[in-house]
């Protein structure tokens, strides 16, 4: 496919909302986006070199490379090293190292993010899931939620969730606000614990996610603490053909 080419018009763009208060990185990735989601760059499409962008829109190196650098981090783009970035393909990306709200991960790509609620329900442990609490008869809030990007579901979320630190918890309207929100407020995190895991989806998890049965997934296994203890561990399953992990090292 070929390169993009930045026109006037969209320098023109940008040196509109430079009047708004966003940083200059910030209006650089708004504009990416946009250009994106009105589907004027569309998925394998070149993006213009640093130095393409620098002389159109008068910015620093510095700031076009931030811009571009977090899009990629978001999964918005792609960069091959020595070759270009490039509009990515229809894979979400959800960070590997930590615990983030997946509708901010969604709308930060541009994205419409929605939730279906599957069921809340209050539980008795039976204490055999021995990586939550170990007591048989503890009483436990029980979620399943999927998540959709636009109209594609991305994650199915199943939570356990302890009473006395989320009392509130089964009255939450979960299509307004995330459980990962609402357990933020309630029990600020202070440690996060994941596992990944290749798995296939049991029956109910590939008819919610509306796969195939034998369609590999990702399984994110995350336990979370605050202060006082252990708040929730969920599982959390992605298809695979839909989602990419993204961790980062160093400084």
């Amino acid at each position: 496919m070929a390169a993009i080419e930045l026109d006037v018009d969209l320098s023109e763009r940008y040196a509109r909302s430079a009047q708004q208060s966003l940083p200059a990185y910030e209006r650089v990735k708004k504009l990416v986006v946009d250009q994106i989601s009105a589907g004027e760059w569309t998925e394998g499409a070149q993006l213009p070199s640093e130095n393409q962008f620098v002389a159109a829109l008068g910015l620093s190196r510095m700031t076009i490379n931030r811009a571009l650098r977090e899009l990629t981090a978001d999964g918005v783009l792609t960069r091959l090293v020595g070759v270009g970035t490039f509009v990515a393909g229809a894979k979400s990306a959800s960070p590997l190292f930590e615990v983030r709200n997946i509708a901010d991960e969604i709308q930060a790509r541009g994205r419409r993010h929605r939730t279906d609620v599957v069921s809340v329900t209050r539980e008795e442990s039976t204490g055999g899931d021995g990586i939550l609490w170990d007591a048989a008869g503890a009483t436990v809030f029980h979620s399943v939620l999927v998540h959709y990007e636009d109209d594609r579901p991305i994650q199915v979320e199943d939570r356990l969730v302890d009473p006395e630190q989320a009392p509130e918890y089964l009255s939450q309207d979960f299509t307004e606000i995330t459980p990962n929100d609402y357990l933020t407020r309630v029990a600020p995190l202070v440690r996060g614990e994941h596992v990944v895991e290749a798995v296939l989806a049991t029956p109910d998890e590939s008819r919610l996610l509306q796969i195939d049965r034998g369609e590999p997934c990702l399984l994110i296994r995350r336990r979370t603490w605050s202060a006082r203890g252990l708040v929730s561990v969920a599982r959390l399953v992605h298809p695979g053909s839909r989602s990419r992990l993204v961790g980062e090292f160093g400084g």
